[in-house]
C-alpha cells in the first residue's frame, strides 16, 4: 500500500486519546501536521502514548508541533521544565542558548518534532499579544538573542520557526480577536523588524510563519496571505527557503479574506506550504476533503527538514548533567520572573 507523503494541511485534536474520526482525519492525504494544545497534555507518559497513536493512524509522514516557546506560551508544563519569556535572555544572554537546547531536548524527548519557535517579532511596547514573547525592544538585541536560542535549539535536533513575519510587534491588536493594520512603510519595517529574519535565513532557519497583519503600504492582504510578502520580499529578497507555516486560518483577523477554503488557497497562492486549522474541526475536515491533493516535491523538501532529529530518552535525559544543569538555570530565571 503506498504511504502518504507529507500534506499541506495542519490539524489538531480535541482530547487526549484518539476517536474514530480523528484517525480519519490524521490519514487523510491532505494531512501533513498535527499542532498539540494543552487541551491535550496531562502528563509525559499520556502524551507519549498520545503520539505513538497518533504515529500509528497515519500511514505515512506527519509532522507533531505544539508552540512551547515559554512564558505565556507553554502548552506542556507539568513534567517539564517552565521556561521564562523570551524577554528575560536580555538580563542573562548567556542563557538563551542553554535554553534552547532545553526546550528542544525536553520536546524531542516525548516525539513531538518542532516547536514554534523562536519569536523573532520585536516589541515596540504596544503589543499585548507579543509583549515580552519578544526576546527586545532592540532590533539587534533581539537578532542576537533569538539566534542564540535557535542555535540551541538545532544542536539538540530541533528545526527553528520564526514567527510572525515581517513582525507583530508594531501593532496593537491582537489577531487572534481582530485584524491589525501596521501603516508603517516598509522602509520603516525593513530598517527594524526584518533584522532578526534576515539574520537567522542567512544562519539557515528551517521554516517561517507569517503574521495575520495588513501593511497597506506594502499590500492590502495580510501577510500570510500575500504573495508580495511571501514570495517577492521573503523568498526573493531576503534569499528564504525554508518552509512557511501559515498562521491559524481560523484566527479572526483570517477571516477577512473569506470562507476556509478561499483562506486556504489564498494563503497556498501566497506561498504557504502548511495551512494551520486549528480549533474547528468542521473546518478543518472541510479544508482536507475540498482542497486539492497535489504532490510538491519542494514542499516535501522544506517540510522534511522540520522533522525532529533528536534522540532523547526522557528518563536518561534527565540524569545528564548538562540537563541537571540548565534546567536548574532557567528554573531560577523564570522564579526570578514570576
Amino acid at each position: 500500500m503506498r504511504r502518504h507523503p507529507i500534506g499541506p494541511v495542519m490539524i489538531d485534536l480535541e482530547g487526549h486519546e484518539l476517536s474514530p474520526l480523528d484517525k480519519e482525519k490524521i490519514n487523510h492525504p491532505n494531512t501533513g501536521a498535527l499542532i498539540l494544545f494543552a487541551r491535550n497534555y496531562d502528563n509525559p507518559e499520556q502524551i507519549q502514548a498520545l503520539i505513538k497513536a497518533v504515529r500509528v493512524a497515519r500511514k505515512g509522514d506527519i509532522l507533531l508541533a505544539v508552540d512551547q516557546e515559554g512564558g505565556r506560551v507553554q502548552r506542556f508544563q507539568n513534567g517539564f521544565t517552565r521556561l521564562p519569556p523570551a524577554a528575560c535572555y536580555a538580563e542573562q544572554p548567556e542563557l538563551a542558548e542553554a535554553a534552547g537546547w532545553l526546550l528542544a531536548a525536553e520536546v524531542l524527548a516525548v516525539d513531538v518534532d518542532f516547536s514554534f519557535a523562536p519569536v523573532l517579532d520585536v516589541d515596540c511596547g504596544i503589543s499585548q499579544i507579543i509583549g515580552n514573547r519578544s526576546f527586545s525592544m532592540d532590533a539587534e538585541q533581539a537578532a542576537q538573542l533569538a539566534a542564540a536560542f535557535r542555535k540551541g535549539m538545532r544542536s539538540a535536533g530541533m528545526a527553528a520557526t520564526g514567527k510572525h513575519f515581517p513582525g507583530h510587534g508594531g501593532v496593537a491588536a491582537d489577531s487572534h480577536l481582530a485584524l491589525p493594520i501596521d501603516t508603517r512603510s516598509l522602509s520603516e519595517i525593513r530598517a527594524k523588524d526584518l533584522l532578526p529574519f534576515q539574520r537567522l535565513i542567512d544562519e539557515g532557519l528551517e521554516a517561517i510563519m507569517p503574521a495575520h497583519v495588513i501593511y497597506p503600504e506594502v499590500d492590502d492582504m495580510p501577510a500570510g496571505f500575500s504573495s508580495i510578502w511571501l514570495k517577492q520580499i521573503l523568498r526573493g529578497e531576503l534569499g528564504f527557503d525554508g518552509a512557511i507555516f501559515s498562521d491559524d486560518l481560523s484566527m479572526e483577523a483570517a477571516a477577512g479574506v473569506g470562507d476556509f477554503m478561499d483562506r486556504a488557497q489564498l494563503a497556498q497562492q501566497a506561498g504557504c506550504d502548511m495551512l494551520l486549522v486549528c480549533n474547528n474541526p468542521a473546518a478543518a475536515e472541510q479544508v482536507l476533503d475540498r482542497l486539492p491533493v497535489s504532490q510538491n516535491s519542494d514542499r516535501e523538501r522544506r517540510l522534511q527538514a522540520m522533522r525532529g532529529r533528536g534522540q532523547f530518552n526522557r528518563q536518561a535525559l534527565f540524569k545528564t548533567e548538562q540537563w541537571q544543569q540548565v534546567s536548574a538555570q532557567i528554573k531560577q530565571l523564570t522564579e526570578t520572573h514570576a
